[in-house]
């Protein structure tokens, strides 16, 4: 796949997970909706955040590294944005049950730091 058919595919799964967390948001009423309800909105959160921020992330890295080779750093953008993500939503789910405080929070965005650091090391001894 080109990076080009990259971009726009992930851009059209942006458009349509908003378009689907606000269908969700507008029509689903929590009270009635259930398991189901709080799987979709919390799914369809998460895939939007995803795909939006790999977009995003990748055109602030490839106007920073205008010299080098940009397609490389897919990868590292699209898993930078599942992990903000992952983020995001647990937090969401966090404070929807009055579990979110700053510790809690604090002790998230250290645990995904250090996944992200982990595979950032993993990538370097590899090269060697």
């Amino acid at each position: 796949m080109t990076l080009r058919k990259y971009l726009i595919l992930m851009s059209l799964v942006s458009l349509v997970c908003w378009a689907g967390f606000v269908s969700v948001v507008n029509f689903i009423n929590p009270l009635d909706a259930g398991l189901f309800g709080f799987v979709m909105f919390y799914g369809i959160l998460f895939f939007a955040t995803v795909a939006t921020l790999s977009v995003f992330g990748f055109m602030l890295r490839a106007r920073i590294l205008r010299g080098e080779l940009v397609f490389r750093q897919v990868a590292i953008t699209f898993r930078q944005a599942f992990w903000f993500g992952v983020l995001v939503t647990i937090a969401l789910w966090m404070q929807g049950r009055s579990l979110l405080t700053w510790w809690n929070l604090l002790l998230l965005i250290l645990a995904l730091s250090i996944l992200e650091f982990f595979f950032l090391s993993l990538k370097r001894t590899r090269r060697i």
